[in-house]
């Protein structure tokens, strides 16, 4: 299985990453991809960039060297009732909002607490796509969380950094029931890197060996190439005016 586009990527911007939008564009291009989604961390997290650098990325072309590029970010839950550090302006002026639970942003709470976040998340129609939901250190009821995302079509993530990095270590059991949950219920995911350096832009290949794993359907990955993931906004009211 061949994905084409990365729905999850840091630059520079976001404080604790390493290269530049430039970098990544020069990185796709060798790898083969089609498009990737600039998802630097929004305000709440510590060292991250200014609200305005996220309003001015409407001065990103739709495409460089033939590669598309979508204009996002990785907004952080900061309560149990869902909200996201994301203004209501700046969430009609961004192709993609990821929305994910980092315990720097909100601390962790019971497992009820934890899976109402990302319920009410989700059920406030701000985000499309919910990041590293398999992290170990939050935990949460895995049905509930995925029956939710099915109802209100939110594409759950497979974070291939979950597999490869410290700071998740010991998620993988939480990712793959995700996966198989996520098949009972007929949701959709996202095959993502997380890149936080170049050279991790299109790294998918421990989230694709679960997911080849269990035989999901590429149909069900949205980000799988840069139509299904064009397609897939459209339907959730981005991008309304088409990619162009």
């Amino acid at each position: 299985m061949k994905i084409l586009v990365d729905t999850h990527v840091h630059t520079i911007a976001s404080g604790h990453a390493y290269s530049t939008l430039n970098d990544y564009i020069e990185e796709a291009k060798i790898k083969g991809l089609e498009m990737f989604a600039l998802t630097d961390h929004a305000i709440a997290m510590p060292g991250t960039a200014d609200v305005f650098h996220f309003y001015n990325q409407v001065v990103i072309p739709r495409e460089v060297n033939g590669i598309k590029i979508l204009r996002g970010t990785e907004a952080n839950v900061i309560d149990f009732n869902g909200t996201i550090d994301v203004e209501e302006k700046l969430k009609d002026t961004l192709d993609l909002i990821i929305g994910s639970f980092h315990p720097i942003c909100l601390a962790t709470g019971s497992k009820k607490d934890n899976t109402n976040a990302y319920i009410n998340m989700m059920k406030k129609d701000q985000i499309q796509i919910i990041g590293h939901p398999g992290n170990l250190q939050v935990e949460i009821d895995i049905e509930e969380f995925v029956k939710a995302a099915k109802y209100y079509d939110i594409a759950i993530e497979i974070n291939n950094s979950t597999f490869t990095t410290i700071s998740r270590k010991g998620s993988e059991k939480n990712c793959e029931q995700i996966i198989e949950m996520g098949l009972k219920h007929d949701a959709f995911f996202t095959v993502s890197s997380d890149a936080h350096i170049r050279y991790d832009l299109g790294n998918f290949t421990e989230a694709l060996s679960r997911i080849n794993k269990y035989n999901v359907p590429i149909e069900k990955i949205v980000n799988a190439n840069s139509k299904s993931m064009i397609d897939f906004l459209m339907r959730k009211g981005k991008l309304t005016n088409g990619f162009y």
